[in-house]
C-alpha cells in the first residue's frame, strides 16, 4: 500500500512539472430558477453568487472548486389538512425555501474559443429553511451545464443541478382526494442557474 501511495505522489509530481498549471480566481453569481421534484409546484425565481479557483491543467482541461450561497425552493406547494376547528379537509398553498452554503468540484472542457462543457458533484450544507418538517439537512447535487468566457475574462453560464437526497416529508403536504396535488414519495430540489462569471488574471 505504501509503495502503491509513493507511486501516485511521484505520478502527480511529474504531471504537475510538465505541465503548466495556471490558476485564476473569480465571481459568479446570477438567476437562480428551483423547484423540488414530485410537488406540481410552481419554479421559485432567486439568486446565488459565489466564488472559485480556475486550475487549468492543460490547454482543454480544468478543475473548479467552488464556494456559492445559493436559494432554492419552490412557490406555490399545496398542503391538504383536517382543520381542527371546523373538521373539515383545506388547502393552503405555500412558498418553500432553502438557502445552502454549496461547496462544488466542477471539471471544466474546453472547445473552441471560449466554450467549455462542465460537470461535477456538490455537497450543499443547509444554512436555513422555512419548511416545517424535513428529511434531511443537506445535500448532495450533480451539477452540468454550458459557459462561454470571452478573453477579457467575463463569461456567461447555464447549469442544472439535480439534487440527489429526498429533502421533503411528503406526509406533511400530502392529499387524498386530488391527484393534482399528489406528493411523490421522492422529493428532490431540481435548480437550473443563469448568470455572469469575471475570471482574474493572475500572474
Amino acid at each position: 500500500m505504501r509503495k502503491i501511495i509513493v507511486f501516485a505522489f511521484l505520478f502527480i509530481g511529474i504531471f504537475a512539472s510538465k505541465a503548466q498549471v495556471t490558476f485564476n480566481p473569480g465571481l459568479r453569481a446570477g438567476l437562480s430558477l428551483s423547484t423540488i421534484s414530485e410537488t406540481h409546484a410552481d419554479y421559485k425565481p432567486d439568486f446565488y453568487v459565489g466564488g472559485f479557483g480556475e486550475i487549468n491543467i492543460s490547454k482543454r482541461y480544468a478543475l473548479q472548486p467552488e464556494i456559492n450561497y445559493i436559494r432554492q425552493g419552490s412557490n406555490n406547494v399545496a398542503r391538504n389538512f383536517i382543520d381542527p376547528n371546523t373538521q373539515t379537509e383545506r388547502t393552503v398553498y405555500q412558498d418553500l425555501q432553502i438557502s445552502y452554503l454549496s461547496i462544488g468540484l466542477i471539471n471544466k472542457f474546453k472547445f473552441g474559443q471560449g466554450l467549455e462543457v462542465q460537470f461535477g458533484p456538490a455537497l450543499d450544507v443547509l444554512l436555513d429553511d422555512n419548511l416545517v418538517f424535513r428529511k434531511t439537512n443537506n445535500d448532495l447535487s450533480f451539477v452540468t451545464g454550458l459557459a462561454y468566457k470571452m478573453p477579457s475574462g467575463l463569461g456567461f453560464e447555464i447549469r442544472f443541478k439535480k439534487g440527489l437526497y429526498d429533502v421533503l416529508d411528503s406526509d406533511y403536504y400530502h392529499n387524498n382526494s386530488n391527484e393534482h396535488y399528489f406528493f411523490g414519495d421522492y422529493n428532490t430540489n431540481v435548480n437550473f442557474q443563469i448568470g455572469v462569471t469575471y475570471s482574474f488574471d493572475v500572474k
